[in-house]
């Protein structure tokens, strides 16, 4: 789901990153709600308070506003530099160390639960730790399938939706049907995943804290391991062909 690209990229690879990583933007989402009060999967509503604080000229919380929208930005921007720089170079896989980073953040962040050892992280450095490992994510995401999957928000997914539902009603999009079915079936998933991953979250954070983030970055490297495994297989497959 991670190594093809272009041409060699299908549909369920697409359906398989989408159902996987939009799971785990829904955990993280509602543990930063939940455990910290920050939004951590997307940075629109901070640009809201971020204005709303310098209105108010309360420089200090809009300069932490602003941190948060640099920290997504941050990631996003790392992100696509380190599949930049790997691709071409076989040192690793280009999707391999955005993967392990978000991975490390997910894994602090949940150790750092100063119910459990003497790590203690505030608050806003562990929203801005989330939102940095969402901004990797989400931009590897969109770099591995050209844009047609975004796993740590839903605005634009129900937009697209909405637009693709419209089209059913036509005739003249009836060649187009097959292909909009398609693309409506993928966007459902990701909304069902991420729904499922709040969900989730939601139960596994009043169990365990942010905990539950440490068993979150265990699925990211069950996913990895399995798309390693996948992929041997198939290249076994064609060599016996």
């Amino acid at each position: 789901m991670f190594r093809h690209r272009g041409k060699n990229r299908t549909y369920f690879h697409n359906l398989k990153l989408a159902s996987a990583l939009s799971f785990v933007a829904g955990i993280v989402n509602i543990v930063g709600v939940l455990s910290v009060q920050v939004l951590t999967t997307n940075i629109t509503g901070h640009f809201a308070f971020f204005s709303e604080e310098i209105l108010l000229n309360h420089y200090s919380e809009a300069l932490t506003y602003l941190i948060f929208i640099l920290c997504f930005l941050g990631g996003a921007f790392c992100s696509s530099f380190m599949v930049e720089f790997s691709s071409g170079r076989k040192m690793f896989r280009p999707h391999f160390i955005p993967l392990v980073i978000e991975i490390l953040i997910l894994s602090f962040v949940g150790i750092a639960d100063n119910n459990t050892l003497d790590i203690v992280i505030s608050p806003n450095a562990a929203a801005g730790l989330l939102l940095f490992a969402m901004g990797v994510q989400n931009s590897l995401v969109t770099r591995v399938s050209q844009s047609v999957v975004r796993t740590t928000h839903l605005t634009g997914l129900f937009t697209d939706l909405g637009i693709e539902l419209s089209k059913l009603f036509f005739k003249e999009r009836e060649k187009e049907k097959k292909q909009l079915k398609k693309n409506i079936t993928l966007k459902l998933v990701i909304i069902a995943c991420f729904f499922s991953g709040c969900v989730t979250g939601g139960l596994g954070c009043r169990i365990i804290g942010l905990k539950v983030l440490v068993a979150t970055a265990g699925l990211l490297l069950c996913v990895i391991r399995y798309d390693k495994l996948l992929y041997r297989y198939y290249a076994i497959k064609r060599k016996l062909r």
